[in-house]
C-alpha cells in the first residue's frame, strides 16, 4: 500500500499546470492536433460503425452510490392528450393562449408527442470534466475549487472542452482477452502500466500522442449478466496515471464505473487516479462504455485502432456529460 507522500510525489511528476498556458482548460486534449484528427479519419476503411454508449433508462447501472439514480424518462405530451389538445390546448400552457391553440388543434390534423429526461449527468456513458474531482482546494491548472458553486463550474466545466470536438485515434486495449479471462477481470488484480504496454504489443498496436485509450475490463458484460451495479471488478491501478502521462494520452475510457481500480492503492484516499488525472493532468475519464461489439470485431480482424468520435453535451458549468460515443473502422 502506497502512502500519501507517494501520491503527492506522483502528482508533482504528472502535473500539467501551465504546460499550455495559465488559462488552459483543455488539458491533455491539446495533444489532439489537426494532423491527429486527419490521421484518425484515415483509419476508416470499411465504414463499420460501433456505438459505444449504453442505454439511458431505468434499468441502468446506478444504485451502487446513493447520490445518483438511473434516468427517469417522462412524457409531457403523448397520444392520450389528443382530446385535451383540441379542448383546452396543451396541458402545460394553461393561460389565455391555450384557448387559441385549442382552436388551432381542433381544425388541424397536426398532433405531437413531447418528453423530458431527469437524470444525473453521469448516470450512464459519460465523460468526467476536470472540475469533477479535486484536492488541496485546487482544480486543474490551479483554478480555485470554490469557483465551482451551486451555479456550476466557472472554470473547467464540460463545455470548455467541446472546442476540440473530442475526436481522435482510438485504441482498444482488451485486458479481458489479454489475461485470458472468461468474461471480466476479477476483483483484486488491478491493471498496471506494464500490462497496458504488453497488451498493446500483443495486439500489434502502438500507442501514440493524442490517442484516446479504451480499456476493456468486461465489467459491463458482467453487469448485464448480474444486473447489479455494485459488482466488484479490477480497473487501472492508480500508478497508471504515470503511464497515461508518459504516453501523452488525450483521454481514457473504460467499460466500468470508475476506470480505475475501486480498491485504492494509496492509504487514506479514495480514487487516487481520478485526482491525478482530472486535477493534476487535465485528462478526462470516460465511464460506463460498452466495448462488446467493438472488441469482437477487433479480435476478428486484428485491428485495434479506429476513429473515435465522443463529444460531450455543451452543458454550461457541468462537471460531467452524458455521451453516445462511436468508433468507426
Amino acid at each position: 500500500m502506497a502512502t500519501l507522500t507517494d501520491f503527492y510525489k506522483l502528482g508533482d511528476t504528472v502535473r500539467n499546470w501551465g504546460r499550455w498556458g495559465a488559462d488552459d482548460e483543455l488539458g491533455t486534449l491539446n495533444f489532439i492536433t489537426p494532423q491527429k484528427v486527419a490521421a484518425a479519419a484515415g483509419l476508416v476503411r470499411h465504414g463499420k460503425v460501433f456505438p459505444l454508449g449504453i442505454d439511458f433508462g431505468s434499468n441502468g447501472p446506478q444504485g451502487a452510490f446513493k447520490f445518483r439514480a438511473n434516468p427517469t424518462h417522462v412524457m409531457t405530451v403523448d397520444g392520450g392528450d389528443a382530446e385535451t389538445l383540441t379542448e383546452y390546448g396543451p396541458k402545460w400552457l394553461q393561460n389565455s393562449v391555450a384557448g387559441e391553440l385549442a382552436g388551432f388543434f381542433a381544425d388541424n390534423p397536426f398532433r405531437f408527442n413531447d418528453d423530458m429526461l431527469i437524470m444525473p449527468l453521469q448516470a450512464a456513458t459519460q465523460w468526467d470534466a476536470f472540475s469533477h474531482v479535486y484536492y488541496g482546494d485546487k482544480l486543474y491548472n490551479g483554478f480555485p475549487a470554490d469557483s465551482v458553486t451551486s451555479m456550476g463550474a466557472f472554470h473547467c466545466g464540460i463545455e470548455k472542452v467541446d472546442s476540440k470536438g473530442i475526436t481522435s485515434r482510438g485504441v482498444l486495449l482488451d485486458l479481458v482477452k489479454y489475461r485470458g479471462a472468461e468474461t471480466f477481470l476479477e476483483v483484486g488484480e488491478p491493471i498496471t502500466g506494464d500490462e497496458l504496454d504488453e497488451c498493446a504489443k500483443r495486439q500489434g498496436v502502438t500507442i501514440g500522442s493524442g490517442d484516446i485509450v479504451l480499456v476493456r475490463t468486461g465489467w459491463w458484460n458482467r453487469f448485464l449478466e448480474a444486473g447489479d451495479g455494485s459488482e466488484p471488478y479490477s480497473g487501472l491501478d492508480w500508478t497508471c496515471a504515470k503511464w497515461l502521462h508518459d504516453h501523452e494520452i488525450a483521454a481514457v475510457a473504460a467499460d466500468n464505473l470508475m476506470v480505475e481500480n475501486p480498491i485504492s492503492g494509496v492509504e487514506g484516499t479514495f480514487l487516487p487516479m481520478h485526482m491525478l488525472c482530472l486535477r493534476d493532468m487535465g485528462l478526462m475519464l470516460g465511464e460506463y462504455w460498452d466495448f462488446t461489439a467493438l472488441a469482437a470485431d477487433c479480435a476478428a480482424d486484428g485491428v485495434y485502432e479506429f476513429q473515435l468520435v465522443a463529444p460531450p453535451l455543451r452543458v454550461v458549468g457541468a462537471v460531467g456529460s452524458p455521451i453516445n460515443p462511436i468508433a468507426i473502422k
